[in-house]
Parts: structure tokens; sequence; C-alpha cells
């Protein structure tokens, strides 16, 4: 038997080890080139390690998994030989984060074992893999088999090997050998896989008997010190120290981006460079990456870990000096400290940055590159073909403008439906074209925005091959657009090198992606955009954190309110019909129903008194028909019709839940079966055909025109022809309920016929949504959501802060234990981890965390705590529930032991612990193993003398049982369906005048702008105004009572509060409505652009201000291009915004060409004298 203490160690041919039928020893499978040392006492670490050394080149990954069990038998064989408890049914992970496992063997190793789990999971997991990471963790296998033989066989350092690296077994250089040979050695590991599968099975099983039979004694514990202690002077004089340590740091982090150190082709270390500022003008740099001709691409400066990483920044740069005097080429540098990785890529002009890992030879290849190919930004011009509106040519001009200011990300705010997918696309194309951008990834939150980003891309860049990005992708370099959901992305980013995109354009950038997506932004070093239409003052801080911008100040913004102030406008208004029935406004009670209410009940129910729902419960808890049928007649009899007047125009309903929506779609069917099922559907995540039924939506000639929503077309969806939003829930958050409004703010040309285009769409709102916005909600900031693991360690926390104050040196020492645990768990090559890497390392340390003095205290709640959300728990979930569970009950218990006795919240903590023992399932095996344990949870005896100690016991040993917890069914009664009639009383239907930013103005003008029109054709006053001729007062007077007579509410000289701008003149004013052709205003000002192709974002904003206002107020003094809001863009106005001479007077004559006849007289005066002052701005 192989696997015993060194005392008693089996000799090859050892009659205890398994034999194979030809009386072989089956460990004695696989020859190895480096590990044969350790076969004459463990045949299968010899075996496995010869399987890893075979499989290394032509199949890499399955060599990683090879080492991973290679580690989990080394790990074994060290449980077995400590005598460890191992936890119940823990996986490689918990063995080797065991806290009594951790004091076994030195740290060191610990680590390289770890590093050997980690990437062996990545490979069984279809990570990529390569031969240069297999060589690598065969290096790691390799040091820890060194030191297993030193501590655990008796070995002498000077008997063992070197390492040397396995070659490719191939004897011809052609593609059709190299396969042949790769093949035949898969073939013939394959034959002997089997067998190595049975003799792990039996060694298995011979280490299980002899722990069950062995006894530890005294003896034996200090024989197990002394093995502790040899371990520990076995790593030492293998010298595992911090610079070998930190070297392989930097070593695996090249390796993962391509660069194999071990090929001087590729990588050469401690690499001679001249010109340096020493004594013999000579120096050595710590790494050089090298290009394809042999010249450095890229220059790292390695510092000792436990200093500043920034130390090495000018040593780097002097390398870099060097280099390129000796080759002319200046590379790339990099400096680390083996943790924190910075570039500096001097040479384009670019500050250093914090990066989490090494470019590939083909991304620093094209940075180096582009240095010399690609253009300025005042060179790149956006594709009018692509985005021709200003707003949408500024935004990508700002973005590049940013760019070039060797900014890396940037924000644009604009509108729903104002073409924020263009503008992305178009900057796509802008930036591949100035020798910016190679590859851009596309992100967005759900699959139905990237197949419909994927349309886009198609219609307006259909020569850039795209492709959707899956765990493969990272093979995939011919691609230019890669499109991809956040969550898909999460799942493989890291197969790609850091420098892979040269551009990340993330759709819908509102606060939950700070959140949740931030490692993504992280890990790649590119140019970053975030899009969003969340306005501007509801988006998180930490998003423009997030995109480098001051708070509420986005790189480009394009609000809701210009879009639909801008002559002509770019989005619709919507009008609002608040529509409540009685049960929805006070609830469904049967103590306030009206008699003949009761009796429609009374016939339903047999407790009829029981009804009685408060108002938020309706269509949650409990559904009225009647309701629904008011919200469906509603909409059908008030609802914005198509262009025949036939039926409804596209619409969607929003339910409370699916449900609901199935409740909805029934009710139309049965109030209108003449359309047979085919024009009201419910699109939500229930309906396996939800994409397709969205593509029938969106066809306008489909029959489908009633879309009753669950959340899946609440954001992003675009169907320009919907005319109808349904509010029949409630909304509780305002950025929803803007994306849920916008979709329908788009336009829709000739939507009701020729020439008839979409000027509005209909809100009807059954939940008083818009009233509730308006008065009640106050924005704030979202609480972050704490993860289990979190609250565990945050509880154990609080437990060692108590134990600390009773005190209770056992209890404490045990809880550390855990925190410790929980520490060395982190996953080390996750982002916010290594942004943490010194307080994770310092708390790593047990002697730190056993201090608990303030400072450490506050590391681990503030710094450690957060990072626990990183750790896979996958499968474990009630387990660490559990201890969640314990670790409250155990504070409980010493804060009432404190006080003088055990009770209350201590009471509750029990009565929970007691329900999780109470549903386990007692048929299966796993349980009834611990049935002894769960028979003393279960008994008063055991509550009556409770102790720490004892619940920790408990702890230990169902924690991995708990997974087979009874599930519980849901305690929620199931929804209650009645139908009563409404009380036609309680039925109030009412125009809605919203109060929201802009809106105001918006309707008001759509009023004055029919009534004018409906009077253009008979009134000469309107029709001078509209020429720019000057007109009386007498004529003013006369239209202002010619529009009072017929409409008694409406008083034109209410103009001038809305107006301030026209200094009271009132037909300047009017003209402001119907005044000068918009379109022709637009057409100037867009020859002038096009004329001009390279003005900057600075000009076109100006030129939007001043469209615009000509747009509005007919004309403009040239003395006002010299005030606000002029100057906000350039204190000397004009003159600071444009410096070519020729353009000032090109623009001086379009502004000319509107100047009007000025007035006679400002005409009549404004009702209120002195005018009021304008509360719309």
């Amino acid at each position: 038997m192989a696997w015993v203490m060194p005392q008693a160690t089996a000799q090859l041919g050892d009659p205890r080890l398994p034999q194979a039928a030809d009386g072989r020893e089956r460990g004695d499978l696989v020859k190895s080139t480096n590990f044969e040392f350790l076969r004459a006492q463990w045949p299968p670490l010899a075996s496995l390690a010869g399987f890893a050394e075979h499989y290394c080149h032509p199949d890499p990954e399955s060599s990683l998994i090879k080492l991973r069990l290679l580690t989990e038998q080394v790990v074994e064989h060290i449980y077995s030989v400590h005598q460890l408890a191992k936890p119940y049914q823990a996986s490689l992970n918990d063995l080797l984060n065991d806290r009594a496992f951790q004091q076994s063997i030195p740290q060191v190793v610990v680590s390289k074992l770890h590093t050997i789990r980690i990437t062996g999971n990545k490979a069984a997991h279809g990570g990529k893999a390569t031969g240069q990471i297999a060589l690598a963790a065969l290096r790691e296998a390799f040091e820890i088999a060194r030191w297993f033989q030193l501590t655990y066989g008796g070995g002498r350092l000077e008997d063992l090997p070197s390492f040397v690296s396995p070659q490719p077994g191939v004897g011809d250089d052609s593609k059709a050998e190299l396969k042949r040979e790769k093949k035949a050695v898969l073939e013939k590991l394959a034959a002997q896989e089997a067998q190595m599968a049975q003799l792990l099975a039996d060694l298995d099983a011979t280490r299980q008997r002899e722990q069950a039979a062995r006894q530890v004694g005294a003896a034996l514990e200090a024989e197990l010190a002394a093995t502790r202690s040899q371990g520990q002077r076995s790593a030492d004089v293998l010298g595992f120290d911090e610079k070998t340590t930190r070297k392989r740091l930097i070593d695996m982090m090249l390796m993962e981006a391509g660069w194999d150190v071990s090929n001087k082709d590729l990588v050469r270390i401690e690499e001679p460079v001249k010109h340096q500022p020493t004594t013999s003008g000579e120096g050595f740099a710590d790494y050089v990456l090298l290009g394809e001709d042999g010249i450095p691409l890229a220059v790292v400066e390695a510092k000792k870990t436990a200093e500043n990483a920034q130390k090495g920044r000018q040593q780097a740069k002097c390398y870099a000096d060097g280099f390129e005097k000796m080759y002319g080429r200046r590379p790339v540098i990099y400096y680390t400290n083996g943790y924190d990785v910075s570039i500096w890529n001097d040479a384009d002009g670019e500050p250093p940055r914090q990066i989490y890992g090494y470019h590939s030879r083909d991304s620093i290849l094209y940075m180096v590159s582009r240095r010399q190919q690609r253009l300025q930004p005042k060179e790149v011009a956006p594709d009018p073909q692509i985005a021709d509106r200003m707003y949408q040519i500024e935004a990508i001009k700002r973005v590049i403008e940013r760019f070039g200011a060797k900014h890396r990300r940037a924000l644009v705010v604009q509108a729903t439906g104002t073409g924020k997918t263009r503008v992305a696309i178009s900057l796509c194309e802008a930036l591949i074209r100035a020798g910016w951008v190679r590859r851009v990834l596309f992100l967005c939150d759900r699959r139905e925005l990237r197949r419909q980003a994927n349309n886009t891309f198609q219609q307006f860049l259909p020569g850039e091959p795209r492709t959707y990005v899956n765990a493969n992708t990272s093979a995939d370099q011919e691609h230019r657009i890669y499109l991809a959901t956040y969550p898909a992305m999460m799942q493989c980013f890291e197969s790609f090198d850091v420098g892979f995109f040269d551009l990340i354009i993330a759709d819908e950038s509102h606060r939950s992606i700070y959140n949740r997506y931030r490692d993504l932004f992280l890990y790649f070093d590119a140019l970053q955009v975030g899009l969003t239409a969340t306005p501007v003052q509801f988006i998180s801080r930490n998003t423009f954190d997030l995109f480098g911008c001051e708070n509420e100040n986005p790189t480009a913004l394009f609000r809701y309110e210009d879009a639909i102030n801008h002559i002509p406008p770019y989005l619709v208004p919507f009008k609002v019909k608040t529509v409540t029935t009685g049960f929805l406004s006070r609830g469904i009670k049967y103590s306030q129903m009206t008699p003949e209410q009761r009796e429609q009940l009374e016939q339903q129910e047999r407790e009829p008194e029981a009804i009685e729902f408060e108002q938020h419960q309706v269509d949650k808890q409990i559904f009225n028909k009647d309701t629904n049928r008011k919200i469906i007649q509603n909409l059908m009899e008030h609802g914005i019709r198509d262009g025949s007047g036939s039926l409804v125009g596209k619409s969607i309903i929003f339910a409370r839940s699916h449900d609901h929506a199935i409740l909805l779609q029934s009710v139309f069917d049965e109030l209108y079966p003449q359309y047979g099922g085919r024009v009201c559907r419910v699109i939500d995540n229930y309906e396996p055909r939800a994409e397709a039924l969205i593509d029938e939506f969106k066809d306008a000639k489909s029959d489908l025109r009633i879309a009753v929503s669950v959340d899946m077309l609440d954001t992003g969806i675009d169907v320009p022809e919907v005319v109808n939003l349904v509010f029949a829930k409630p909304v509780f958050s305002f950025v929803k309920f803007w994306q849920m409004i916008g979709r329908g703010t788009r336009l829709c040309k000739d939507l009701f016929g020729p020439g008839n285009d979409k000027f509005e769409f209909q809100i009807f709102d059954h939940w008083e949504n818009f009233k509730y916005f308006e008065e009640t909600y106050q924005e704030t900031e979202p609480s972050k959501q704490t993860s289990l693991l979190q609250r565990l360690f945050d509880a154990r926390l609080a437990l060692a802060d108590e134990c600390l104050r009773k005190p209770d040196v056992a209890a404490f020492n045990t809880i550390v234990g855990l925190i410790a645990a929980d520490i060395a768990d982190l996953p080390d090559t996750t982002i916010s981890v290594r942004e943490k890497w010194r307080q994770v390392t310092t708390c790593r340390n047990p002697e730190v965390i056993k201090r608990f003095d303030a400072a450490t205290r506050a590391t681990l709640s503030q710094d450690i705590a957060p990072l626990m959300q990183w750790r896979d728990i996958r499968g474990d979930s009630a387990a660490y529930q559990f201890d969640h569970l314990i670790a409250l009950a155990q504070t409980d218990l010493i804060k009432g032991a404190g006080v003088g006795g055990v009770g209350g919240r201590f009471a509750d903590r029990r009565a929970e612990v007691e329900a999780w023992v109470a549903d386990l399932q007692y048929n299966l095996n796993p349980v009834r193993e611990r049935e002894e344990d769960i028979r003393k949870v279960k008994s008063a005896a055991f509550w009556d003398s409770v102790t720490l100690a004892s619940l920790e016991e408990v702890r230990q040993s169902l924690r991995g049982i708990m997974k087979y917890r009874q599930p519980r069914t849901s305690d929620r009664l199931p929804a209650k369906i009645i139908d009563v009639a409404e009380d036609p009383a309680g039925l109030q239907i009412r125009d809605h005048k919203p109060k929201l930013e802009g809106l105001e103005f918006v309707a008001y003008r759509q009023r004055v702008e029919g009534v004018l029109t409906e009077l253009f054709a008979q009134n000469d006053t309107l029709k001078r105004i509209r020429a720019g001729q000057p007109v009386s007062d007498a004529d003013l007077k006369a239209l202002v009572s010619l529009v009072l007579t017929q409409h008694p509410d409406l008083d034109l000289r209410d103009l001038a509060d809305y107006y301030p701008e026209t200094a009271g003149h009132l037909d300047l004013a009017i003209r402001s409505i119907i005044g000068l052709d918009a379109k022709a205003v637009h057409e100037r000002f867009e020859g002038f652009v096009r004329r001009h192709p390279k003005v900057n974002s600075m000009q076109l904003r100006f030129l939007d201000l001043l469209k615009n206002h000509i747009a509005k107020y007919g004309a403009i003094e040239i003395g006002r291009l010299y005030e606000q809001p002029f100057t906000t863009i350039s204190a000397e106005g004009l003159d600071g915004v444009f410096e070519d001479e020729a353009q000032i007077d090109e623009l001086l004559g379009i502004i000319n060409s509107f100047k009007p006849t000025p007035p006679a007289n400002p005409g009549p005066e404004p009702r209120n004298a002195p005018p009021k002052e304008s509360t719309h701005g």
C-alpha cells in the first residue's frame, strides 16, 4: 500500500499494491520524464504525471485535468498522513482551505496546489488551454513532487532531478504528420486510462479502510508534528521564496496571453540593454517581449512583491529608451510587482494605466503599428449615411475628441428613440476607418436586444464580419464586430487577452452594470463607451465614475425634451389619461361594496366577508375579471386607432405578473371573439416563442396589435408603430417608468397613410403612476445587495467581536480560523480580489487575523467582506445558508448568556435550526449517516446545555447534508379570481397634464399650434406673420379676440411667458409656432455641415443652438451670438468657436437670410403686466 507514513512506505513490488492481471503493479502505467523519482513509493503519482507530460502538447486540456487529479491524490495522502478530518463531501477547494490542512503544510505549497486546481478547473470547464500553460502547470507540479518526496519519502535534495521540458514527439514538420502523431499519442494514452481509473479507485478504497482502522495516539501526534516541521524545512531547502513566487505570477500571466517564457523567440529574460544611466552604460531588462522580427515589442520591469509597482516606472522607461536607440522602435512599457500591472504606451502620448493582464503579441503589434497609421480626431468625419442628425454627429465628435485627448472612456446619454445604436455604429465605422479600432465588442442586457443590434449593424455596416460571443470565440480573430449579452460575456471574458477588443460599447449602461459587471470593464484594456437613455439626473454616480465622467456631466447629452422641442421634432410627445375604478383605487373589500356587488360576490364565494384586499394586492393576490374588462374596453374604445380607423393601433399593456397577463389576454378573447385570438397575445419569459412573437408584433402588417408584457417589452424593444401604452401595473422606479414610456416615443412616417405621420401617442395610466412620480417619488441611490457569503462573513466578524467582549478565547480562535478559511478561498484571479491584493495578502496571515485590532477589523469589514461575493458556491448554497444561521445563533447565544439568560432572539434561532433539520429527507443515505447528530439536535437536552462549541460541531456535521432538505412549497395561497361588476360611480377617466420636465411646454405649444393651424387659411394676419411682414397692433388684438371667442381658455398673450426671448413681441412669438419653414432652416444648417465636414463637436453644438433659436424665434440679432447660451460654449461667442473667416461670413449670411422686417410695435400688452416670470425656463 503506497499511502502510508514515511516510516512504512511500500516499495516497488510490495504485495499491498494493487496488481494488474499480469502481475505488474497497475501504478506502473506511463513513464514520465521528470517524475520517475516518485515511482518507487508512489507509482500512481508517477503515472498521473506521466499522463500529464504526454498530453502536454497534443491535448493540453487533458494534461491540466490530469495534474489536477495528481493534486487531489497528493492532498488525500496529506490528509491521511496527518490524520486530518475532512469536511463532509468536500471539494478539492474545501480540502485546500481547511484550517487544519493549512497548518500542516507550508503556505507556499498550498498556493501551488491552488494554482494547479484553478488551471485544471478552467480546462475541465472548456477554458482556453495551451501547451505553454500546461507546461507551466507541469513545472508547478514538479516542485510540489520534489517537496512531497523530501517531506514524505525521505528523499535527499541532491538525489532529485532538475526539470526537463517535454518536447513534442514528432519527426516531421508537415501538418499531416503532426495530426497523425497527435492521434497516435492520444489513442495510446486512451487505452491506459481505464487501468488508471481502476487503480485510483482501489487506492481510495484502501485509504479509507486504513483510516477507519487507525487510532491516533500521543506518539503519532508527535510524529505528525515532526512531519509538519519536515514539510516546512523541505520548502525552505527548495527555495520557495518571494522572488520565485513573484516570477511565477508574472510567468503565468504572460503565458495566459500567449507569451511562452521558455521560448526565446518570444520572450527574453534578463536581456542586456544599452544606453542606460549606469556606470557601464548597460542594464538588464527583466522581460522583453519580441515581435516576429526579433525586435522588442514590449519590456516588463518586475519589482518585489512587497514594493509598489510604480517604483519600476522610470527604470522601465530607461530600458525602453535603450531599446528604441538600439532597434529604432519604441517598445510598450509594463511594470509590475507580480500583482499590480501597469502599461505605459508613452510613444502614443498616453499616461500609464493599471491593467489586469498582458496583451498578446497580436494586440501589442497592433498597438505599435497604429502609432503612425491612425488619423487625428479633427480628421475623422462621421458617415452621414449612418448618422445624419446634428446631435448624433456632435455626440460622435465629442467621443472621438475625448479619445483624442487620451481619455479612454465616454458616456453618451440619449433619449429612447433618438438613435443610440446608430450613433454607436457610426462611431465604430469612424474609428475603424481612422485606424483607431480593429475589433469591437457590443454589449447589451438581453438576447433580443443583441439580435436587434446585429440587424442594425447588418443594415449600416454589411461589409464588416460579425459574430455572437461564446466560449470558443476567443480563438476567432477574423471578425470585426462581436455581440454579446452581459451575462454571456461574464462566463468567458477571461478567455480573451486584455487587448483583444479595441472598443467596447455598453448599451443600457445604467446603475446595474456597475455592481454586476464591473469586472468586465476593468479587465479589457479598450476604449469604452456607455450608452443609456436614462435621464441624466437618475444615472448612478457609480456609472459616471465607471465611464470617467463627472456626476451628471456625460460626454454627450440629448434629452427627451430636446428631441420633442427640436424643429422638426425627433420624437413624438404623449398625452395621458388616468383611468381608475373603485377597486383599483381602494382595493377589493366586501365591507366597501355596494349591495349589488355583495350579492354578486356571495354567489361566487362561500365566505364573501373574507374578501378584504388592499389596493396593492389587486391583480396580485386577487383578480377581478370586470376590472380587467374595463382596462381592455378602455383601450379598444379610446385608444389611438390605425389608419383605417377600424382597429386599435399597435399597443403594449404592462401587466403585473404572468398570471395577470394571461387573464388580460383571456378577457380580450372573451370580449372580442371575432378576432380569433390573433390580435392580443402575451409576450413574456414564460412564452417559449417569445422572440417569434416579438418579430410578429414588429411587423406593421401583422394581425398582432396588442402585446401584453411582463418586463420583456419594458426596455430596448423598438416598435415605432406603437401608439398606445397601458399601465395596468404600478411602477416604483422612475428609470424603469421612463424606459417603458420610451416604447412609444419613436417617430413613424406615414403611419396613418401617405403624409400622415405619427405625431403623438396615448398613455392610459390605471395606477396613477404619473401622480406618484410627480408628488411622492424621491430618487435615491439603491442599497447594494449583499451576497450570502458576505452576510456570512459579516456574521462571523460580529461573532468574533462578541467572543472578545465576553471573553471566550477558545471560541474566538475557532471563529478566527473560519474567517481565515473564508479569506483563503477568495479567487485570486478575480479582478476585484486583485484590486485588493495587498489587503487580502495581509489578512491571510494568521497572526494578523488573531490580533483583530481596530485597523484589522476595519479592513476585514470594509475591504475583505465585499469580496466574498466572488467565491464560487454553486451547489453549496444550502450549506452556507446553514453556516450563516449557526453564526447568528452563536452570536445571540453569547449575547444572551452575557445578560443572565438565553431567550428572545436565540429562541427564534433555535426554532430555525430545528426547522432546517426537520426538513431533511431521511430516506436518503447521506442524511441517514448523520442520524445520531440529527437526533441530538432534536433533543431538548442538547439545547438545555448548548454552547458555542456544540453549535459549531452541529454546523460541521450537518452543513453538507442541508442540500437534501425537502423543498418547501410556497406558503402563499394561489391568487383568487372573482368577477364582480365595477361600480360605475367609481369609474373615473380624466386627462392628466404631466408635470415632468419639458412636457408642459410641449403640451401648450401643441394646443396653440393646432388652433392657429385651423385659422391659418382664412386669417391674413397669420399669413403676414409667417412671411415675416409687419402687422399692426389692431391686427394682433383682432387675432387674440378671435382665438378667445373660439377657445375661451386659450389667451395668445400667454405666449409672452413661454417665449421671453421675443421681448413681448406677440407676432414673433406666434411666428415661433407657425413661423418659418422649420425644414428649410434645418436644411440650411445641414448644408453648412456637409460643406465643412471637419467641424468639431464644439462648433456643432454652437450650430445646433443657433439653428434651434432661429427655428423657434424666427430670427436672431448678431449681438445675441455673444450672449448666453452661446457663451457657454466659448466666452468669446461666435469668434471663439469659429476661427475661419470664410466660415463666419457664410454663417452670417445664413443668419441674415432669416431676418424678418422689424415689427412696427411690440403688439398688445400681455394680460399680466408687468409680464410674469416664466415658470418653464
